[in-house]
């Protein structure tokens, strides 16, 4: 039996597992089988924990389709969760956690029930403009790493359409574009004014997501960068809002919510 704890961010759902029940040579397989909609618990990923003190640990994403993510800023902050929960943390303690895209530390802003909102730094950004010639027509967007890599798309409103095609669509083609050979997540981001953007986000190894941590941070940070946006932004998925602090030059801040939804063991 391999015990599991399920929580989301945003709708942006992860199963927490330590690494002490499943082997290496089985992660893998374990987190496709579980993340399956219809026949296992289902999930966008899995995070591996191991832990290396009482607030601190090591974890390793695997997504739902069996790829591993340098990073997951939601997944992040679900262990996040987990972890202050098992130890009683309260507010404005702090839990380190490794991941493979480096150290990231996460503090307790506040508790309620099974929720917590989770102040994380989330590392100094890399940014460039960028083009990508998609069926012959030339897409303009906005290269972002946060330890994970990014394409960022400026739509005009809110129907996300990028010329006349669904931001699925788009989001399908530029992720396995071959300018990408790693694939990317790739981001459409409309900005709602100086402080406030909504972004839809195709996520890479999982596809539409409600949300992602790092595409809300890639999202802030391109607005802040190429499209004058405050330097304190809230920013708007399908699945709840999140803020970033950043002051285009030191690490993002990014504040959202965590919820653990169940405990159980699965086979």
């Amino acid at each position: 039996m391999i015990p599991f704890v399920k929580a989301h961010a945003c709708g942006n759902d992860f199963l927490v597992i330590e690494t002490k029940h499943v082997s290496a040579d089985r992660q893998r397989e374990t987190a496709i089988r579980l993340c399956q909609r219809n026949t296992g618990i289902g999930a966008d990923g899995v995070e591996y924990l191991e832990w290396t003190g009482d607030r601190a640990g090591k974890i390793r994403l695997f997504n739902a389709d069996g790829s591993i993510a340098e990073l997951s800023g939601n997944g992040t902050r679900c262990v996040a969760a987990w972890m202050a929960h098992e130890k009683g943390l309260q507010h404005r303690d702090t839990i380190l956690l490794e991941t493979d895209a480096g150290p990231r530390e996460c503090q307790i802003i506040e508790r309620e029930g099974s929720g917590y909102q989770i102040a994380s730094r989330m590392g100094v950004p890399k940014i460039s403009p960028r083009q990508v010639n998609l069926k012959g027509q030339q897409i303009e967007g906005i290269a972002v790493s946060i330890g994970n890599p990014h394409f960022v798309v400026f739509v005009q409103d809110t129907s996300f359409l990028v010329a006349g095609r669904s931001w699925q669509e788009v989001g399908h083609d530029l992720c396995f574009h071959p300018d990408f050979p790693q694939q990317t997540n790739v981001e459409f981001v409309h900005v709602v004014r100086a402080d406030e953007i909504e972004f839809r986000i195709y996520e890479r190894g999982v596809g539409p997501t409600t949300s992602s941590g790092t595409g809300t941070c890639a999202s802030a940070v391109a607005a802040i960068a190429h499209r004058g946006g405050a330097r304190h932004l809230l920013v708007r998925a399908q699945g709840g809002e999140q803020r970033v602090e950043w002051d285009g030059s030191t690490e993002v801040l990014l504040t959202g919510p965590a919820h653990l939804i169940a405990q159980g063991e699965a086979f």
